[in-house]
């Protein structure tokens, strides 16, 4: 009885053992399972971390390029893209967000969502530029087309100016009286009151100076003044008289004045003649003497005779 009860025991003993190892062998192979389970996920992880870094680079690649790209079209526009101040503020606004998203927690989705936006403002910066550069372009032709105008109405009237002054010139010039045959001869005055021409130094009584004011349809008919003046060699003027009061004025001087004349003139050449007396008290000097004309501001005529 006790060699069963013992027999008993043993086979008792060794189906619990046979049980434990049946557990352990499950043991081992669920351990074993969640191992590889385990080291299949960590290479899952491994996997989508190495994607989502490589999303991340794209990404980041995406946002590097538009940037760039806005860079240099702000350099290539210069000084006109300072006009759209406003719409690089939002540009930067969005690059920067995106960027910081980028750098922490962030989302692909979301990423790639505010890149199109960022896109999106960027073009719309670039078509407002080529519209101002439009616009730039179309006054500046507008401008050099205007400063074109004014310069070559500047020529045409200063062609005109000089037209007009060539006219004016010529008018001034033709509306001046001349003097013709202009003759000054020294004149030795007999007791019977008849004149010889002489050159002698000594025997001189009076200068006779004739001329002829030619014809002039374009002068202002009307009293005129004639003025002689003659000059000794050292440029001395023989006056009519003493005292101021045998001048005239001339472009704004007073020139003294050997003689005068009157005469009315109507266009049509006048014949006359003025004569100087030489006075008592006056010396004259051998030499050549200079005799000019002169009515108004004009130089009319001019001549010369020699005493000897």
């Amino acid at each position: 009885m006790e060699n069963e009860n013992q027999n008993i025991k043993e086979v008792q003993a060794r189906s619990s053992n046979t049980w434990m190892y049946i557990l352990l062998a499950l043991l081992a192979l669920v351990v074993i399972g969640l191992s590889v389970w385990l080291i299949s996920v960590k290479r899952e992880v491994i996997t989508l971390k190495s994607e989502k870094e490589v999303q991340r680079w794209e990404l980041q690649k995406q946002l590097d390029s538009i940037v760039d790209e806005h860079v240099k079209i702000k350099q290539a526009y210069g000084e006109l893209s300072d006009s759209l101040v406003g719409m690089d503020s939002v540009f930067q606004a969005n690059a920067k967000e995106i960027k910081h998203l980028l750098n922490y927690k962030w989302d692909y989705y979301k990423v790639r969502k505010k890149l199109t936006r960022l896109q999106v403002v960027a073009q719309g910066y670039v078509r407002e530029m080529d519209s101002i550069v439009s616009v730039n372009q179309s006054l500046t032709q507008e401008n050099f087309e205007i400063k074109e105008a004014i310069k070559k109405a500047n020529r045409n009237y200063q062609n005109l100016e000089k037209e007009k002054g060539a006219l004016e010139e010529k008018v001034d010039e033709a509306s001046v009286l001349h003097a013709y045959n202009l003759v000054a001869t020294p004149m030795h005055v007999k007791g019977s009151g008849k004149e010889v021409p002489t050159d002698k130094l000594k025997r001189v009584k009076r200068i006779t100076v004739c001329f002829t004011v030619g014809k002039n349809t374009i002068v202002e008919p009307g009293k005129r003044t004639v003025y002689l003046r003659i000059a000794r060699p050292d440029k001395e003027i023989l006056m009519k008289g003493r005292g101021n009061k045998y001048t005239f004025e001339y472009l704004g001087k007073a020139l003294q004045y050997s003689q005068n004349k009157d005469f009315d003139y109507q266009n049509e050449s006048i014949e006359m003649c003025l004569r100087y007396n030489i006075r008592n008290t006056q010396d004259l000097q051998p030499g050549v003497y200079h005799a000019d004309l002169f009515v108004g501001n004009n130089n009319i005529g001019h001549t010369t005779f020699e005493l000897k």
